[in-house]
């Protein structure tokens, strides 16, 4: 009998806008469970988008944004009891088509996405509140593809740590989140982000080696930095490396509008500000999906990102990166993609123009020892992905 699972992620593209990371890891999840011979149902914010996206049943998620802890504290009571007992919710109440699904799957999956911190609460108690779902129902759940915290405050630990020590596999993609686990008295595993093979050996991927091009994915999250100054820091650290490489420059925005004619929103509002500033010319790619992003990181001879995806396709690949940070968190998933593959070229969004400019000389210099060092690790580092995948599968 096929094994289905019911699988939360942090999906479903609203108002035309693509988030390429979020989408990217349960497309990952998506088709390692289809190569083991389990079924997903999928959580999502824009369920009908979704499974004509995946292909699979979705379900709208319980619901938490814009509530007050007490609130969400209350509701996160009402769905976990509503799971045996259903007069707990009204009968409009989204969450009962999430009990009922979880009824009708062999267990439940967080995947990544979402990530795990204080200042996304309601994730927290979505997924904990989901987990809860499973242990009244008497489901497994699996938890793959972490990031936590760095924030992540009392009252949010204390929702968090009884889901995940409930948890019969947690996954995390940092030394940070693993260690931060481990406070919340949870053995996990640290392994690659789960998108870190998306495609890889899709039949018509080009493997011919050629690499070209600096790619250039920013984040309007900037930190504390004013945007004008943030702008144009990027414009002489990207003119520097259009100089230094003699490469062409396109920028690709991870979360923007899927239509490729229509006005630039979010990433790509930074783009074409970074672009005016810039003596160097460049293109713009369509956000396009994240099979297309992920060949593209693949492909380019040297990653500038601010954002966190575009590092975890292209490191596999042995691509020189430059990861920009505006806090501790970036800092933690950026380091932590790259520490993967042998990588370390990070540095600070307010000093990208001269530590960041620093970090690009050396990184581009290092690129024949970078692909090397990528090369080496990949046996392992793929042996593991894949005996994790077969682990998740198996409940």
């Amino acid at each position: 009998m096929l094994v289905r699972l019911l699988s939360i992620g942090d999906i479903g593209v609203l108002d035309g806008m693509m988030h390429i990371g979020d989408e990217a890891m349960f497309e990952a999840l998506r088709d390692e469970m289809a190569m083991r011979d389990v079924g997903l149902v999928a959580v999502s914010s824009a369920p009908t988008e979704s499974a004509d996206r995946y292909g699979v049943p979705s379900v709208r998620n319980v619901g938490f944004r814009g509530l007050s802890r007490a609130a969400a504290t209350e509701r996160m009571r009402l769905v976990i009891d509503a799971a045996k007992r259903p007069s707990a919710l009204e009968t409009d109440d989204p969450a009962r088509e999430v009990i009922d699904a979880v009824a009708g799957t062999d267990g439940v999956v967080v995947a990544g996405g979402g990530n795990l911190a204080s200042r996304w609460s309601a994730h927290v108690f979505e997924r904990a509140t989901l987990a809860g779902i499973a242990g009244a129902l008497g489901r497994p759940v699996v938890v793959t593809g972490q990031t936590l915290g760095p924030d992540l405050d009392p009252e949010d630990r204390a929702v968090l740590s009884p889901a995940f020590r409930a948890a019969r596999l947690v996954g995390v993609r940092e030394s940070a989140s693993y260690a931060l686990a481990r406070e919340l008295g949870v053995e996990a595993r640290l392994g690659v982000d789960d998108a870190s093979f998306l495609g890889d050996r899709d039949s018509d991927v080009d493997e011919s080696g050629a690499r070209r091009g600096v790619l250039v994915s920013l984040s309007l999250s900037l930190g504390d930095l004013p945007r004008p100054q943030a702008v144009a820091r990027l414009a002489r650290l990207i003119d520097e490396a259009a100089a230094l490489t003699g490469e062409a420059v396109a920028f690709h925005a991870h979360f923007g509008p899927l239509d490729p004619g229509a006005p630039p929103r979010g990433d790509a509002i930074l783009h074409d500000e970074v672009r005016e500033r810039m003596s160097a010319r460049s293109e713009v790619i369509p956000t396009g999906d994240p099979r297309a992003a992920a060949r593209l990181a693949r492909s380019s001879a040297l990653l500038i990102t601010g954002r966190y995806h575009p590092a975890v396709f292209a490191a596999p690949a042995g691509v020189p990166i430059v990861g920009l940070t505006s806090d501790d968190y970036t800092r933690i998933k950026q380091l932590g993609a790259l520490a993967h593959w042998g990588q370390d070229g990070v540095a600070a969004l307010g000093a990208a123009d001269t530590d960041g400019a620093a970090t690009l000389r050396r990184v581009w210099h290092d690129r024949a020892a970078i692909s090397a060092a990528a090369e080496a690790r990949m046996p392992a580092n793929r042996a593991e992905a894949s005996a994790w995948w077969d682990s998740v599968a198996r409940g």
